[in-house]
């Protein structure tokens, strides 16, 4: 389904939207990209939405304050309380009752209270927010490989049909911007992971050769014993992330038509994007945020 790309000249911020949930006057979602923001850390000014040890706390929070204004999320004066979570690559998810839910750890999000504004910081992790059009339910998701291994969507709805009755056919999805699998190099130990968990695993991973200037330019260097085509010709195992959330979706009753994956790589596009893989650690985080009127 399409996307949309929102830029409010006052702050800057630069919003990805799913043009599905945007027709939804009671709800508020986006997920933010690299500009934007008053942090100066990460190579220019940036939109940095995380606690990381390279910038300043004021600074994440003028930023995160920026974000909510820019998504309608309160006014200047009042903005939503913004519930965030210490994540730490798991399935526990949290259900909010309140507003100030106090510290929560774990990788998941729900509600149906309105004025709060759920957010899941990633920064090549794949974020999913659902939204239950039905009963105006809504969840976040922060689906790395762990969290996808352990079917972390897929309990999230779960958990959102025990709390609020949700049905997976009322349930639009959105699969926010995440390092894709042109860039997404795994081990085979992965592979064994979900194929251990998922029917169409061997659909998820994929071989690819890469080239190895190196190699190219002194080929003699290489030589072995082996029969020919037995050599080492580089070959990767990449992982497509973002197919193997859809796939849980789907396989978890969530109609085709209503998923939404966003295109783009963070890996690759690190002017747009920030990318803990392609920049080596030191980078930001940014956040994929929803929240009900």
């Amino acid at each position: 389904m399409p996307t949309t790309i929102q830029r409010r000249p006052a702050q800057a911020v630069r919003l990805l939207q799913a043009a599905d949930l945007k027709k939804l006057r009671w709800l508020v979602h986006g997920f933010s990209a690299r500009a934007g923001g008053v942090s100066t850390c990460y190579g220019g000014k940036s939109l940095n939405l995380g606690l990381t040890s390279h910038d300043t706390a004021a600074n994440a929070e003028r930023n995160r304050k920026r974000l909510l204004l820019a998504l309608g999320a309160g006014t200047k004066a009042r903005p939503w309380p913004l519930i965030t979570l210490r994540q730490v690559h798991s399935d526990l998810i949290h259900v909010v009752w309140s507003p100030k839910p106090g510290k929560l750890s774990g990788d998941g999000l729900v509600t149906n209270l309105p004025g709060v504004a759920l957010a899941i910081q990633t920064a090549d992790c794949f974020p999913v927010l659902l939204v239950d059009t039905r009963n105006k339910a809504i969840g976040a998701f922060h689906a790395g490989w762990r969290g996808t291994v352990q079917r972390i969507v897929e309990k999230g709805l779960g958990i959102m049909r025990q709390e609020y009755g949700t049905r997976p056919q009322d349930v639009h999805a959105v699969i926010g911007p995440g390092i894709q699998k042109c860039c997404y190099e795994v081990g085979d130990e992965l592979r064994s992971q979900f194929e251990s968990q998922f029917p169409y695993a061997h659909e998820l991973f994929h071989e690819v050769q890469e080239s190895d200037p190196v190699r190219e330019k002194y080929p003699m260097l290489f030589m072995n014993a082996r029969a020919p085509g037995h050599g080492d010709l580089c070959i990767k195992l990449h992982l497509d992330l973002q197919q193997a959330n859809r796939r849980q979706l789907v396989s978890a009753g969530v109609p085709k038509k209503q998923i939404t994956a966003l295109p783009g790589c963070t890996a690759c596009n690190t002017k747009t994007f920030f990318s803990h893989r392609a920049e080596k650690g030191k980078t930001g985080r940014m956040m994929a945020v929803i929240g009900l009127f």
